[in-house]
């Protein structure tokens, strides 16, 4: 990466763009990606009185699952570096009426927290897009007790992965996104297992118990997925926000034309696959 920087700047704004559209889709979202989240926290033994951290919450719905396995005296702090990202989960856990959450603003490559103050961190699809993912490795080491544990999901292969391919695939052939670069910080960045590992043993975890975890996202129709992929996804987003309106429609009907093998008479379902990760 030429300039790390750079990408974390715009990587916030972004990000901070498609807040709301989280908001939006995080019932939904819920449902859908339940078997990841599920996998998460069980591989944390959650027990009464613990201390979660959870990095790159977005809407925050696995911490807030965690929060139920702690009480009593457990709490639970939300955390994400975009403050609209954050603004929506406190949204959320306001509408849940949930107690015992604390809100913070956290880059995971710099985690304003004390050593050792935490028993477990839950982490869904964040260490992949950030600049440093080693550096927030070793940060979520640093402020777990001794014998805590990290639990972690990533995107696995593309090929296991149509929902990102497919868009990603019709603006790589437009000529609107690179091809993805060996390293960079990006949606499949953590899908080799090896380098997975290389993070979690360099940070000074455990040998990681590893796995595949599949769920399925669904549709109602073209036109919601495509609200999904720009209202959601930050990278995806940034790119077709940057088109002129032509160009949009352009890749948006490649994309709708595509979805097509992938439609059945009352949804659109595509298969998903989490590859996630969890270490004391």
């Amino acid at each position: 990466m030429d300039d790390p920087d750079r990408f974390r700047r715009e990587s916030r704004r972004s990000w901070g763009a498609v807040a709301a559209g989280w908001g939006r889709h995080a019932p939904a979202q819920m449902a859908s990606v339940m078997p990841v989240t599920t996998w998460m926290l069980d591989a944390v033994d959650l027990q009464p009185g613990f201390q979660v951290l959870e990095l790159a919450a977005g809407p925050g719905d696995v911490g807030f699952l965690a929060l139920e396995l702690i009480q009593p005296g457990g709490s639970l702090i939300t955390s994400d570096f975009s403050p609209e990202m954050l603004s929506q989960a406190q949204a959320r856990a306001e509408a849940l009426g949930l107690d015992g959450v604390r809100f913070k603003q956290i880059d995971a490559e710099s985690i304003d927290l004390d050593a050792g103050s935490i028993d477990a961190v839950l982490c869904r699809w964040g260490y992949m897009l950030m600049a440093d993912p080693k550096a927030a490795f070793v940060e979520t080491r640093r402020v777990l007790r001794h014998g805590g544990r990290l639990s972690c999901a990533v995107v696995a292969e593309a090929e296991q992965n149509p929902w990102v391919a497919l868009p990603s695939g019709v603006l790589q052939e437009h000529g609107h996104m690179p091809p993805p670069q060996a390293a960079a910080p990006g949606i499949l960045a953590l899908a080799d297992r090896d380098r997975l590992r290389r993070l979690f043993a360099g940070a000074g975890f455990s040998e990681p118990h590893l796995d595949e975890v599949a769920f399925v996202w669904r549709f109602r129709d073209p036109d919601e997925y495509w609200a999904f992929l720009t209202g959601v996804f930050g990278g995806i987003a940034m790119v077709v926000d940057r088109l002129d309106y032509d160009e949009r429609e352009r890749v948006r009907e490649e994309v709708a034309a595509r979805v097509r093998s992938f439609s059945s008479a009352s949804t659109i379902e595509f298969p998903a696959v989490s590859l996630v990760a969890s270490a004391s």
